[in-house]
């Protein structure tokens, strides 16, 4: 199906990329700027990691300073050890304004001896309800491990049915409190006695066209808009079917009863 695609495509990087090294990273001080809660971001002498803080006052973000149209972003995350029941963090590209495209990776926390989840979603044009959930299958909080997204997605675009592919999106960091809704749908409740909740993020990766930087100049293809990447390799094929089978959780294309009985139009074979 094609938005399983879309949205399995993102997951897919996440697995593939698990524990490699991002190449070329670049330095947080020169690419990117707090978003807010300043004072609960915190960096390393040397640059890295840097480490987002939540407690029962605020949460905290990071953002790029430049926005970006093609390409691949990347970085490595420590996710919060122990119990993280309630918590958010959150590593997605989204364009300004209402109408906004967006690409998430959300990472939910749960009590402790039980699996994060990761949440993916697209939104277009300001509409996104496009949610899928897999457990994970590693330890997230014993070490780093690499998350990546692509723009365009690897994939083939449905008919009549709108894409994220129009507007330039910034890269986004952050960790936020959720508890009404994150870990089994609202029941289990953030334990502030647990606080603070520290996440890190390093070896940030951007290899992308900048509209920043572009001077207003036509772009030049490169690697992304080769026609290997217009769809997912036999191997990718393999490792979605078995993420699929092993660790999908929720699918909004097999959710009609959210949809009034039907499903969104690019959920079509």
């Amino acid at each position: 199906m094609a938005s399983r695609q879309i949205q399995l495509s993102v997951v897919m990087l996440v697995m593939a990329t698990r524990l490699s090294a991002l190449a070329a990273p670049v330095n947080f001080s020169r690419n990117f700027q707090a978003d807010w809660s300043p004072d609960h971001i915190s960096l390393s002498e040397n640059g890295e990691p840097l480490s987002l803080s939540l407690d029962n006052t605020s949460g905290c973000g990071f953002a790029s300073k430049d926005k970006y149209l093609f390409g691949q972003v990347g970085v490595q995350i420590k996710l919060i050890h122990g119990d993280s029941a309630g918590t958010v963090t959150a590593f997605y590209m989204a364009s300004e304004g209402g109408n906004h495209d967006e690409l998430d990776f959300e990472f939910l926390g749960n009590v402790t001896g039980e699996p994060y989840l990761v949440q993916t979603n697209v939104y277009v044009n300001g509409s996104g309800n496009r949610e899928q959930r897999h457990s994970l299958w590693f330890d997230p909080t014993a070490d780093f491990h690499s998350y990546s997204a692509l723009e365009p997605l690897p994939c083939k675009e449905p008919s009549g049915v709108p894409f994220p592919k129009n507007q330039p999106m910034g890269i986004y960091g952050s960790v936020w409190n959720a508890d009404d809704w994150a870990t089994q749908g609202g029941r289990v409740k953030t334990n502030w006695s647990h606080a603070p909740f520290v996440t890190a993020f390093r070896a940030f990766d951007i290899d992308a066209y900048s509209t920043a930087g572009s001077g207003g100049g036509e772009r030049r293809p490169s690697w992304w808009d080769s026609p290997e990447m217009s769809g997912l390799t036999p191997h990718q094929q393999r490792q979605l079917k078995w993420v699929r089978k092993r660790h999908l959780v929720y699918d909004y294309c097999e959710d009609a009863a959210r949809f009034g009985g039907a499903t969104p139009g690019e959920c079509s074979p």
